[in-house]
């Protein structure tokens, strides 16, 4: 439990699932639902305004698209933490989320102890996604597919520590499953990550994880 609630605002077209997540996360004493849209201009408007920790956006909703809106959220919000919440199992879609910044993609029949974890590790700057998508995203470059990384420019190179850290990355662990497994302090790790996504023109640990595949590093 952090000292201070999470900040987190929904948006979803459809008012009985905002309504239903919302009641969930009002349970819990760290998180703090801050805000509601049903469309994507709506929600950039009250992320502008409200400057939450953590946005659970839908993937497909009338007008604005989801991975439109998640462009626009990072143009005007850099850095937030934007978690795409979709029944799309799509690898396609999860793609483009990806490509455009978003920093978890969970399908909408997760359970509630899950979503609720999610949530704390993309506000501590973790990327998170349902484990069917993460299959279906190796199961994409095993079949020749390529979401989404440029690859690093002449410049930039990593240490043997950071090649090592990315192999970690490319397998979900998190910084802590990553100390204890390097014997290294956590907040060196978080170092080494945070160099990893500098050099290699990155936003996520998960766009870190499908460059480790897609060029040989996993």
């Amino acid at each position: 439990m952090t000292s201070t609630p999470i900040r987190v605002l929904l948006i979803d077209d459809h008012t009985l699932f905002r309504s239903g997540v919302r009641a969930l996360l009002a349970r819990q004493a760290d998180i703090d639902v801050v805000g509601e849209a049903d469309n994507g201009h709506e929600g950039i408007k009250l992320a502008t305004a409200l400057r939450p920790d953590v946005v659970l956006l839908d993937l497909n909703m009338p007008g604005l698209s989801g991975v439109e809106t998640l462009h626009l959220l990072l143009q005007d919000c850099a850095g937030l933490a934007v978690v795409m919440l979709t029944v799309s199992e799509d690898a396609h879609d999860l793609a483009q989320a990806l490509r455009a910044g978003a920093r978890g993609y969970l399908l909408k029949n997760i359970n509630a102890e899950f979503l609720i974890q999610a949530i704390g590790r993309a506000a501590a700057g973790e990327s998170v996604m349902s484990e069917a998508m993460t299959t279906k995203l190796m199961e994409q470059f095993r079949l020749g597919g390529s979401p989404a990384v440029a690859p690093p420019s002449e410049g930039d190179r990593l240490t043997p520590r950071e090649r090592e850290i990315l192999t970690f990355l490319a397998r979900g662990d998190s910084n802590k499953e990553i100390a204890r497994s390097l014997a290294l302090a956590e907040s060196t790790v978080k170092i080494h990550v945070q160099n990893i996504l500098k050099k290699l023109n990155l936003s996520s640990r998960v766009q870190a994880a499908v460059f480790a595949v897609e060029h040989g590093l996993a």
